[in-house]
């Protein structure tokens, strides 16, 4: 009976009458009152975040890449390899296209969340910077009693999600793919899971920050050369896989293979709904990531930032959507992770695909536990005080095991509910406090710096 009832009540918030129209349309409303800076100062930003790295004069505890790397932790997870399966598996190769407009139109969300994080941060009696939409909802909206309800609701959202999607989820998905791919016994692997989580978490935001910073790269650039070497392989076919992404976008895909043909309104919910799932734009928990960044200016943050919704949705996802069309496994009927593994293992050579897609479904999940263990901290921490943070950390890394060895169905509910409605309190900031943020940004770029 819970289970249903969560069920509906999470197919209601992640439904085309609520959250994903709101989404959109609160990254349309930022894209036009930024004038489009995600697409004039993409270059710069990609410069500033991965070949700069880091402002070591600014106040905070982590670099510009480690706050990047960190969020960055959070988003690329399953989301990148059955995300993406299931939105191309139910709404056809148009679907991709809607997942790219969704993170265009979400680096916008995702830059006002960062540059609201940073400029409204505080420094915590530990001395750490802390900061995230419960902090901007309670500082930036002038209506108190507003403000104080949308910033508790956000953190008790987010902390709840933090031992859902965030933990127990990713620790269950890991014991699957691991126990499918090598025989591997779960218990074993929620063993190992507990003390690989606890190692790094334990150690707060600068350990995280640490491991994230070399653990990350290498995670995303080994799994786009297995996926940029099936694109490789099948050069010939990359044309006709781009035709079709942007022929279903816009008129539907007919039946082709295992594939029943899918609509346009299809390809547009789940690649929107997907694309969303992956890249958290909107969910505001990237900005707790980039309060914690080395700055002295919150938009030179924000604008590196934004580029984690690029390098998730607009590289990642494309890789391994096009290398799912490109070997035509989407005609099979396959759907999630066994669509992605089919193709790489047709489009791999030496049946390493499986195995491929297994141990980066392992990696990628594994990561977005690091990611999340801060994001919940800090929400505790918000909630309760500094003193509550050492026994959420323990409680996080012992609820590792649980997920590894349990049935989620429960949890699973109970995520995709809490991650919607984490989205709506800080949309409803983002919105409040767009003007701050156009402020802001045009101070900037009129400065010294911005020029």
């Amino acid at each position: 009976m819970l289970v249903d009832w969560l069920e509906a009540a999470a197919g209601f918030i992640w439904g085309p009458w609520l959250l994903i129209p709101l989404l959109l349309l609160t990254g349309l409303y930022l894209t036009v009152r930024l004038r489009g800076l995600q697409f004039t100062q993409l270059g710069p930003s990609l410069h500033l975040a991965l070949i700069v790295r880091r402002e070591p004069d600014g106040a905070g505890d982590i670099s510009h890449f480690q706050a990047l790397m960190t969020a960055l932790a959070a988003t690329v997870g399953t989301g990148n390899i059955v995300g993406v399966a299931t939105a191309i598996a139910l709404g056809g190769p148009g679907a991709l296209f809607w997942m790219w407009i969704t993170g265009l139109v979400g680096m916008a969300t995702k830059y006002s969340e960062a540059l609201l994080s940073v400029h409204f941060r505080e420094t915590d009696p530990r001395g750490e910077q802390a900061g995230g939409p419960m902090y901007y909802l309670e500082k930036g909206i002038r209506f108190r009693p507003l403000a104080r309800g949308l910033a508790l609701a956000f953190a008790v959202f987010a902390a709840v999600a933090s031992f859902g999607i965030g933990n127990m989820v990713q620790a269950n998905s890991i014991a699957g793919a691991v126990e499918h791919a090598f025989g591997v016994p779960t218990w074993l692997t929620g063993a190992l899971l507990v003390l690989a989580v606890g190692l790094v978490v334990l150690g707060g935001i600068r350990s995280i920050g640490r491991f994230t910073g070399v653990f990350v790269p290498l995670m995303v650039l080994g799994y786009m050369a297995g996926a940029a070497t099936i694109l490789v392989l099948h050069a010939d076919r990359l044309p006709a896989a781009l035709a079709a992404v942007f022929t279903g976008a816009l008129s539907g895909t007919a039946a082709a293979g295992g594939f029943a043909g899918a609509g346009v309104l299809a390809a547009m919910r789940y690649g929107v709904a997907r694309g969303i799932f992956s890249n958290e734009s909107g969910l505001g928990s990237a900005g707790i990531a980039a309060a914690a960044a080395q700055t002295r200016e919150p938009v030179r943050q924000a604008l590196v930032s934004m580029t984690q919704t690029f390098i998730d949705t607009l590289v990642v996802c494309s890789f391994t959507g096009l290398a799912i069309l490109v070997t035509g496994s989407w005609t099979e009927g396959l759907d999630g992770a066994a669509l992605t593994q089919q193709a790489f293992d047709s489009g791999l050579p030496g049946g390493l695909g499986p195995a491929f897609v297994a141990l980066s479904l392992a990696m990628f999940a594994y990561s977005t536990m690091l990611g999340w263990c801060f994001y919940g901290e800090r929400c505790i921490e918000y909630l309760f005080g500094a003193r509550a943070i050492l026994p959420f950390r323990i409680v996080f890394v012992a609820a590792v095991y649980v997920g590894a060895v349990r049935s989620l169905d429960l949890v699973w509910t109970l995520s995709d509910a809490m991650n919607g409605l984490m989205a709506l309190p800080n949309l409803v900031g983002l919105l409040v406090l767009s003007g701050t943020i156009v402020r802001l940004t045009r101070s900037y770029f009129a400065g010294p710096d911005g020029r």
